[in-house]
């Protein structure tokens, strides 16, 4: 360029002063682009690790949320525990009761079993003796029949003796008579 003085209202100098311009903006947009991009993208990653710094303090929430239910559910267990084994141990304590009372039913059942076992070896003396008594008097009985019996074959054959000689008696007397 010369050292002359420049026509500001030139053709010459707006095509040079355009050209200068738009090379100076276009240099310019690339730069700002380029640092705009990297202010997006250092944007981009604050709000990322922003995120993820939100999303760990909601894990560590829910986790101490968890912990809190287990440690409550843990509570309830032990406590669901103590009240199963004092139900058990309540069980156990009528069980033992149970266990008495039967053993008791049983010793009560042994001596009623005893007293009938008495009673019926004594009915059955009783009966023993009745039986004896009743075949004594079934003997007695037969012997009376016996006896009654040799009376009244005794009576039939005297009877019949009797009708006999009467009859022969009879016989010879009409045969005698005639």
């Amino acid at each position: 360029m010369s050292s002359s003085p420049i026509d500001l209202q030139s053709a010459e100098f707006r095509q040079l002063l355009r050209k200068t311009v738009r090379e100076t903006v276009e240099e310019f947009i690339r730069e700002n682009e380029l640092r705009a991009r990297e202010l997006s993208l250092m944007e981009r990653v604050i709000r990322l690790e922003e995120s993820l710094k939100a999303l760990r303090e909601i894990e560590l929430a829910h986790f101490e949320a968890i912990e809190k239910r287990f440690e409550a559910m843990e509570k309830r267990f032990e406590a669901l525990q103590r009240e199963t084994n004092a139900r058990f141990e309540a069980m156990d304590q009528r069980f033992e009761a149970m266990e008495k009372r039967f053993e008791a039913m049983d010793k009560r059942f042994e001596a009623l079993q005893r007293e009938m076992d008495a009673r019926f070896e004594a009915m059955d003396q009783r009966f023993e003796a009745l039986q004896r008594e009743s075949d004594a008097r079934f003997q007695a009985v037969d012997q009376r029949f016996d006896a009654m019996d040799k009376r009244l074959s005794l009576l039939q054959w005297t009877m019949g003796v009797g009708f006999t000689l009467t009859n022969l008696i009879i016989l010879l007397s009409t045969l005698f008579l005639r």
